[in-house]
């Protein structure tokens, strides 16, 4: 079998979110470390591949027998056929396509951000040297605590029984992201976030698990938010 099912929901940042551009060639006074931003607006952006990569090792992790995941070549069938694999060479083991295709995210609630004084803030943040108590000084920009997002993924069915079980591991890893972060410096409370509004749709061919089931397992996900705003 082969078709598409479309998934859409929105990511509220809930603490300030920095996902770093290269600041080569940032004007004297800039901060010393930018966002990542869309070239048409200016305004924040999430890349795709910083979604994919995050949602990937958390549910890699999940199913490890340890702690520490495997080779991304060596990841388990449900996380390999989600996210796609290289192969091993060693093993034997083929490329496997991603099932799940994601696009950039972009800001969809500009205007009010606009209003409440802009889209990122600067936080000024210290290192001390504990030998020395030089203080290293940086700021850091962050997309601001209520920017929303908004997430499309596609998802090609291959496997009938696998369908379900593929939208299980992504509400899995979704949740598993719910409490943790997105972007850098998370473990100093950047990054936090929400996810609403889901929606799914088939678009192309025929479905054999009902689009209700497959979006009430995603709709769980609203529920595990670390806080809300």
């Amino acid at each position: 079998m082969y078709g598409k099912i479309t998934i859409s929901f929105t990511m509220t940042v809930l603490t300030g979110m920095h996902i770093g551009a290269s600041n080569a060639f940032s004007a004297i006074g800039a901060a010393d470390s930018p966002v990542m931003r869309d070239v048409m607006t200016g305004m924040p952006l999430l890349p795709g591949s910083s979604l994919k990569g995050k949602l990937r090792t958390l549910l890699a992790k999940a199913k490890a027998k340890n702690y520490l995941p495997p080779p991304v070549e060596d990841d388990p069938p449900e996380v390999a056929r989600l996210f796609g694999s290289p192969g091993n060479r060693r093993k034997g083991t083929p490329i496997q396509p991603a099932r799940l295709q994601f696009a950039d995210a972009f800001l969809r609630n500009a205007d009010e951000l606009a209003q409440r004084g802009g889209f990122t803030e600067i936080k000024f943040e210290n290192t001390i040297n504990r030998l020395t108590s030089v203080a290293n000084p940086r700021q850091i920009e962050r997309a601001v605590r209520g920017s929303v997002f908004d997430i499309r993924l596609v998802y090609n069915m291959e496997k009938e029984a696998e369908i379900q079980p593929d939208i299980e591991n992504l509400a899995e890893a979704l949740r598993l992201l719910c409490l943790d972060y997105v972007g850098g410096h998370g473990s100093r409370g950047y990054g936090r976030v929400r996810f609403d509004q889901f929606a799914l749709e088939v678009i192309h061919g025929q479905c054999p698990v009902p689009a209700e089931t497959l979006l009430a397992i995603l709709k769980d996900v609203e529920n595990h938010a670390l806080f809300a705003l």
